[in-house]
């Protein structure tokens, strides 16, 4: 099925800041925490590059909450392949109707309802197995016009004078040939080896899934390819931080960085070295053998590469034998007394930190 394509050209003004987020994942207490370390000023645009919903627990409350912050402020939204629910015809995802029966029937998106149970529920509309597709339609199209219109409204690419916005990234070939879906959803963009004129900004591909032996969460600036990859794994990671890209004037490369997490911050008391040697392993890769399981940390062999390393049993999905496990790392921070850190994870071993983007382990005292 082709995705319907929809790119706008933009003129941003010549004053205020650009702020970009990604990847909100309905995590409306994050996006709420971020936006008040922005501290916003009436001449900055907010653009919202795509994956505003679902995953996390809000997504009908943070729709609601970003339609109201765009009256009141100059917002910007592009599309992302979690915010794609919109059809000009009856205002649900222009699919099968066995798609959207599978994805209400089995708990939305895997981590909790999604946008369409939400309305449901809302409206009292019972999901049952054997519920009428068409009454669906009829009740959640009539009751959430504005919600859906809004969505409908966004487009899956944004062009202006310096900047490319895009939730997934661009996709080679002839444009006049594009899937929409292909801007909304490529993998692993910044891997492609493209380079392009303007700078792209994206979200989409978590960024730490770029980094091979540590678990950095901060946005990924190549300056050589012009990309700009800002996904800090909200809802997605334990870890995971709300990024925001901050572009200081229109047409400035000068860029900063600021995130948010909910997790309680402390000073490094004594300092401590880095790992000469570590391991990240992460969603795609997290095939694990459980060599020795214990109740609060298991020893566990990397499937793929061999590597053994200790990682708190609650991560581990299954009993014995080869399983899966969230993301998690045995690196150790290089840490200097004083210094701040988020603690993730307070164990009998030490505590799982994040000190600049960066998670790793500190096992001196905290103050």
């Amino acid at each position: 099925m082709i995705t319907p394509l929809l790119t706008k050209k933009l003129s941003l003004p010549e004053r205020g800041r650009i702020i970009c987020i990604s990847d909100v994942h309905a995590n409306l207490a994050y996006l709420k925490g971020l936006l008040a370390k922005l501290s916003l000023r009436d001449e900055d645009t907010l653009v919202f590059v795509g994956d505003i919903m679902e995953k996390g627990p809000d997504s009908l409350a943070t729709l609601r909450y970003l339609m109201e912050l765009d009256r009141r402020r100059r917002c910007v939204f592009v599309l992302g392949n979690c915010d794609y629910w919109y059809d000009d015809e009856d205002h649900t995802k222009p699919c099968t109707d066995w798609y959207v029966k599978r994805y209400l029937l089995t708990n939305s998106n895997g981590l909790g309802p999604g946008l369409l149970a939400q309305m449901c529920e809302e409206s009292g509309f019972e999901i049952r197995p054997d519920f009428d597709i068409d009454e669906f339609r009829a009740v959640l199209g009539g009751r959430y016009a504005a919600e859906f219109e809004f969505l409908g409204a966004m487009p899956q690419l944004i062009e202006t004078e310096h900047y490319i916005f895009v939730h997934g990234g661009i996709p080679e070939g002839d444009p006049l040939f594009w899937d929409g879906w292909d801007l909304m959803k490529n993998d692993n963009f910044m891997g492609q080896g493209r380079k392009f004129g303007k700078w792209v900004i994206v979200g989409h591909w978590p960024v730490v899934l770029y980094r091979e032996s540590i678990t950095d969460a901060k946005p990924i600036i190549d300056r050589e390819s012009h990309i700009i990859s800002i996904d800090g794994g909200c809802v997605l990671k334990d870890d995971g931080q709300l990024n925001a890209l901050i572009i200081p004037r229109n047409g400035s490369d000068d860029f900063e960085c600021v995130w948010y997490d909910p997790f309680p911050v402390r000073r490094v008391k004594t300092a401590q070295a880095g790992s000469e040697t570590s391991a990240y392993i992460r969603w795609g890769d997290n095939k694990v053998e459980i060599l020795e399981r214990g109740e609060e940390f298991s020893r566990v062999r990397h499937v793929r590469t061999g590597y053994e390393l200790d990682i708190l049993t609650k991560y581990l999905y299954g009993e014995s034998g080869v399983v899966r496990c969230n993301d998690c790392t045995d690196y150790v921070l290089p840490l200097a007394a004083g210094d701040e850190v988020s603690v993730v994870e307070t164990t009998s071993r030490g505590y799982l930190v994040k000190h600049d983007g960066v998670s790793g382990w500190y096992f001196g005292e905290l103050l």
